[in-house]
């Protein structure tokens, strides 16, 4: 089983054999990928590292979390994994994750387009506006 590990707090420009030489020194296995920015090509201060097992994991974090590395601190924790792009976000600790965003604002598209059925997009605010037109019926 793999295990992911968050990395942070990476310099914008580094010599990605230096970053492998600090994980090499923990053990072998550890493979790590920079996200880089898609405009410029450059490290946006984070990346993501794997690992084989939870033991490596720990040594991994107890060796290099707080590390000097190009002028600042290393930040490495396990990464929460997420479902698509709305999930959790790696949280110090391990502790809980964030709960997932409602689905009220997402906007919905088909092939075929139903021209009675209202805008998805607005389809909540209708719905708002609707149950206050009943409200004020009802004192009336």
């Amino acid at each position: 089983m793999s295990i992911r590990l968050y990395v942070g707090n990476l310099p914008q420009s580094f010599e990605a054999k230096e970053l492998e030489a600090l994980f090499t020194a923990v053990g072998e296995g550890v493979r790590f990928k920079a996200v880089n920015d898609r405009e410029t090509g450059a490290c946006r201060g984070f990346g993501f590292a794997n690992v084989d097992s939870q033991a490596m994991a720990d040594a991994v974090i107890e060796q290099l979390n707080g590390k000097e590395f190009g002028g600042s601190s290393l930040r490495i924790e396990v990464s929460e994994r997420r479902d698509g792009r709305g999930g959790s976000t790696p949280t110090a600790g391990g502790g809980a994750a964030s709960p997932a965003r409602k689905a009220v604002n997402k906007v919905v598209h088909a092939d075929s387009v139903d021209t009675e059925a209202p805008d998805p997009r607005w389809a909540g605010e209708l719905a708002k506006l609707k149950n206050l037109l009943d409200n004020q019926k009802a004192a009336v």
